[in-house]
């Protein structure tokens, strides 16, 4: 029997959507009585130090944003504003753990970010989200907001000291296309938990990148639902562990809508004692979502003794109705024939493993579209590389 896709019939469904239950994927809300304080024995915490959060989980004061330094270059015709606590939530998100509800709370009202109806937006808006100490925790909202047919990138670039709780939500409106990228750039003591909350219309287009090579504890959070048939969304990201760090990506894909698309695919690299490396990924096919295509990718490599990579893929289907729907996942050190093919033409073995590395992570930097990024990228690559061999 052939679905019925007309707008009406996919609003009631959207709205009559069952809520799953699942350890993966909580329910939200803004009441802080609603999140236990977690003890690391949850499975969505399993992973995390608990003891480096700095009490972030428990009862540690939090402040708002007045303690980091935030720029904002916008191009002509993005509107930035600094908007009310009611702002909060307009991607429909609601806090799914203790710190997030945390960080809703305490953040005074949402900086926005707005790219008008049809306005093609070419060069990039850039926030700089800086600290200076860990010595006190802060918090942040921030809404990003691509009406319909409009077009454009946003940067966030987090440097400096910091220990940061905060929550992004990003809304793609009808037909736009716009793109994310997020470089946690961060100084070695740095803590950030964050989460990223996406809301995709009919036929829009939404590319995600998340970079992390800075900070001692970074917890990624991502989610994407939709809101209408047709939504695409790219979700990429790359890490950098050195020694000692935990840097942590957890996405989320909800399925919600038929003929929507996903397409997830982050890369990491590890070098160092106890250097840890954690992806998660879960995608969720509900019953109304025929005719999706998604797929979940990461791929570890391990450069020296002493690292950790956990990678948990998750597909949970609940229709078969779908034009496909895969997953993969890999951890390995690096290949002996590719450095042996590289070294009998001449190449020194410290030149043979830059280039691996860099060719690992070489096609994810090049889909941001940002030369003076990507470029950064490369010089982000090349500096870890030389950390090792110092």
């Amino acid at each position: 029997m052939a679905t019925d896709l007309s707008e009406n019939n996919v609003a009631t469904a959207l709205a009559e959507n069952e809520r799953i239950e699942s350890h993966l994927h909580p329910q939200g809300s803004t009441d802080l009585d609603a999140h236990l304080v977690p003890t690391g024995h949850e499975e969505v915490w399993r992973f995390t130090p608990m003891r480096r959060l700095a009490g972030l989980h428990k009862d540690t004061p939090i402040g708002d944003a007045s303690a980091l330094t935030i720029g904002v270059d916008a191009p002509d015709g993005v509107l930035v504003t600094q908007e009310g606590n009611d702002t909060k939530g307009a991607s429909g998100y609601l806090p799914a753990d203790r710190i997030a509800a945390r960080a809703w709370h305490a953040a005074d009202g949402a900086l926005t970010i707005t790219v008008p109806t049809e306005a093609v937006i070419d060069a990039p808006t850039i926030v700089t989200i800086s600290g200076e100490s860990i010595e006190s925790a802060s918090a942040q909202h921030l809404v990003i907001k691509a009406e319909a047919f409009s077009k454009a990138t946003i940067v966030l670039r987090y440097t400096g000291s910091a220990m940061l709780t905060e929550n992004v939500e990003i809304i793609a409106s009808d037909s736009a296309k716009l793109t994310v990228v997020s470089l946690q750039d961060w100084a070695d003591d740095a803590i950030h938990l964050t989460h990223h909350h996406a809301l995709v219309s009919r036929d829009a287009m939404l590319r995600h990148v998340a970079v992390t090579f800075g900070g001692d504890v970074v917890r990624f959070t991502g989610s994407v639902e939709y809101d209408g048939p047709g939504g695409e969304v790219e979700l990429l990201g790359i890490y950098f562990a050195d020694a000692g760090q935990h840097l942590e990506h957890r996405l989320f894909v909800d399925h919600n809508a038929p003929k929507t698309i996903s397409n997830v695919d982050y890369k990491g690299a590890l070098q160092g004692k106890d250097a840890h490396g954690v992806w998660i990924g879960d995608v969720l096919i509900r019953k109304i979502a025929q005719g999706i295509n998604t797929y979940e990718s990461n791929r570890n490599l391990v450069l020296t003794d002493g690292c950790r990579a956990d990678s948990v893929p998750n597909l949970e289907i609940e229709t078969g109705d779908i034009e496909g729907a895969g997953h993969a996942s890999t951890t390995g050190r690096f290949d002996d024939e590719q450095l042996f093919y590289l070294q009998s033409r001449g190449i020194s073995a410290e030149e043979a493993r830059r280039l691996v590395v860099r060719g690992f992570f070489a096609d994810i930097i090049r889909k941001i579209g940002i030369p003076d990024i990507e470029a950064q990228l490369v010089q982000a690559v090349e500096d870890e590389l030389r950390l090792s061999n110092a």
